[in-house]
C-alpha cells in the first residue's frame, strides 16, 4: 500500500470516528432517556406489583375476618360490605357473599348474585359455569325440571369446566322425571369418562345401584 493510500485511509477512519462523536453528543440523551423509561418501567411495574398483592392481602384479611362469624346472617352482612378493588376479586367476593346470603335463607339474592358473574362476559369461562351450576342449584325448588335441564346442558358440553357434574344434575333431573332408564345410561356415561374424579364416580355408583340398575350391563348374568 502506498503512503497516499495510507493517509487516505488514516483520513477516512478520522472522519468516521468525528461522526460518530457528533452523533453520540447529538443523540447520546436518547440513550439517557431509554435507560430511564427501562427502569422506570420496572420500578413501576414493582410498585404495581406490590400495590397489587396489598389489596390481596386486605381483601383476604377482610373475608377471613367476615367469615369467622358463626351467625349465617351475620356472614352475609359482613362479606356484603366489603368492597374488591379487582375484577378477580370481586368475582370471588360474589360467589362468597352468594354462599352466605344462601346460607342466610336469602336465596333469590344468592340467585342475583350468581347470575351477575355467570352472565359477564369479562370473566373467566369457569368462573361463569361455577355461578351458573349454583345459582341452579339454589333454584331447584323453584325453577322448573325443564329449565333447570335447558341450562345444564349448556354446562354439560364436553370440554365444559363443569360438564361432568352438570351430566350428574341432569342425572337427577331425570329421576326427577321417573325416567331411571335415562339417568342410569348417564351415570354409566359419567362412570366412562376420562376425567371422573373419585368422588364423582362413587356418587354415580351408588345412584345406579339405588336405581336397581348395574355397574356394567355386560357383566350382568343373563336371566
Amino acid at each position: 500500500m502506498s503512503d497516499t493510500d495510507s493517509f487516505i485511509d488514516e483520513v477516512t477512519e478520522e472522519v468516521r470516528r468525528e461522526r460518530l462523536f457528533t452523533m453520540i453528543k447529538r443523540y447520546g440523551w436518547i440513550g439517557g432517556v431509554a435507560v430511564v423509561l427501562i427502569v422506570g418501567g420496572a420500578a413501576l411495574r414493582e410498585y404495581n406489583n406490590a400495590q397489587t398483592e396489598a389489596a390481596s392481602q386486605a381483601l383476604g384479611d377482610q373475608v377471613i375476618a367476615a367469615l369467622d362469624s358463626d351467625d349465617n346472617a351475620e356472614r352475609a352482612t359482613a362479606l356484603d360490605a366489603i368492597t374488591a378493588g379487582t375484577d378477580g376479586g370481586d368475582t370471588i367476593l360474589k360467589l362468597l357473599q352468594a354462599g352466605a346470603l344462601a346460607d342466610a335463607g336469602e336465596r333469590e339474592t344468592a340467585v342475583q348474585r350468581l347470575n351477575a358473574v355467570a352472565s359477564n362476559g369479562d370473566m373467566p369461562l369457569i368462573y361463569r359455569h361455577i355461578a351458573a351450576f349454583k345459582a341452579l342449584g339454589l333454584q331447584k325448588d323453584s325453577l322448573p325440571a325443564a329449565d333447570r335441564r335447558i341450562q345444564f346442558e349448556a354446562l354439560g358440553q364436553p370440554g365444559a369446566p363443569l360438564s361432568l357434574l352438570a351430566q350428574e344434575q341432569l342425572a337427577l333431573i331425570d329421576i326427577e322425571l321417573d325416567n331411571s332408564e335415562a339417568a342410569i345410561t348417564r351415570l354409566r356415561d359419567i362412570i366412562a369418562s376420562a376425567g371422573v374424579t373419585t368422588d364423582l364416580k362413587d356418587r354415580a355408583s351408588q345412584v345406579i345401584v339405588a336405581l336397581g340398575g348395574v355397574l356394567d350391563p355386560q357383566a350382568a348374568p343373563e336371566g
